[in-house]
């Protein structure tokens, strides 16, 4: 499959994204490894595996945190085998780094500013030249097909380190922020499946999440992952309680469930995590809808904010 028809298979697959999905096509095809930095949810590991998928190559995830060491990312020696058959090839257990290399697959590295400097450094070597050598192993070439794709959320400073210029040296960097309305709608819309409800009931669901990421009072707002769980929990509640699915007790418990933790207030508001999400709820669920789908006069045909609300 040549880069065409990749970018085409991808832009099929997934929701939105054609700039980031032919950069990310270029950037790999041109033997490049890449950073993708945004926040939560906005598809960098939907996008990679669609690509993996589509590319029929292999795909090796390792979650980024301080206790990745680098015998973890790289691999080990089986202790009880050494003591039989000593330090053999046979013997070493790979870890996510050495199995993508030999494999020639995607190693995704989610959230690299946690992980240990230590283990950053087993990287640059292997970014710059392709090959790592291992201790009593040897040296193992990247096989082709091998890259490195890492991800970071630059908006979250807890646990976190610099990254250091020697990594950024020697890998793109791809800046992904959030989708338009329509998009994240769409996305909704996907992972509802069947019980997916009316169109306007979805958008005034991302509408709800995305006012979360400028509201004055909250720090940190919700991805799409809190309309995909607002949408998926009220149609439950609903179905439970035999009620309307734009029952406010529906809809607001469904609210705060899904927002509640995933936002993160100001310090200093004197306002509570549901305070707000019970402020957002009222703008679109509130009773006295006109419409009857949850969304109330204010908002507009994209699922957005009235600046006037």
């Amino acid at each position: 499959m040549n880069d065409v028809e990749l970018a085409r298979e991808l832009r099929a697959r997934v929701v939105g994204r054609g700039r980031e999905v032919e950069v990310v096509v270029a950037a790999l095809s041109a033997g490049r490894h890449l950073l993708l930095e945004g926040p939560p949810g906005t598809g960098k590991s939907t996008l990679l595996r669609a690509l993996a998928e589509a590319a029929d190559s292999g795909f090796e995830f390792v979650e980024g945190n301080a206790e990745l060491t680098p015998a973890r990312l790289v691999g080990t020696f089986d202790p009880a085998a050494v003591l039989d058959a000593g330090y053999s090839p046979d013997v070493f257990l790979a870890g996510p780094l050495v199995s993508a290399m030999r494999d020639g697959s995607l190693l995704y590295l989610e959230e690299i500013n946690r992980i240990p400097e230590e283990t950053l450094n087993v990287l640059v070597t292997v970014m710059s030249e392709g090959e790592l050598h291992v201790p009593r192993l040897g040296a193992i070439h990247a096989a082709d097909g091998f890259h490195l794709v890492a991800a970071m959320n630059p908006f979250d400073a807890v646990g976190t380190a610099r990254i250091s210029s020697a990594v950024y040296d020697r890998c793109c960097r791809l800046a992904m922020g959030y989708q338009p309305a329509d998009d994240e709608a769409l996305i909704v819309g996907r992972a509802a499946g069947e019980a997916a409800p009316s169109p306007g009931f979805v958008l005034s669901a991302v509408s709800m999440v995305r006012a979360t990421r400028d509201h004055a009072d909250i720090r940190t707002g919700s991805s799409v992952r809190g309309a995909i769980d607002f949408t998926l929990l009220a149609s439950r509640l609903a179905a439970l309680r035999e009620v309307p699915l734009t029952d406010p007790g529906v809809t607001l418990d469904a609210a705060q469930l899904a927002l509640s933790g995933r936002i993160r207030v100001r310090e200093g508001c004197g306002r509570s995590a549901e305070d707000l999400v019970a402020e957002l709820w009222a703008r679109w669920f509130a009773p006295g809808d006109p419409d009857g789908d949850g969304a109330p006069s204010g908002a507009s045909p994209e699922g957005d904010t009235d600046p006037k609300a």
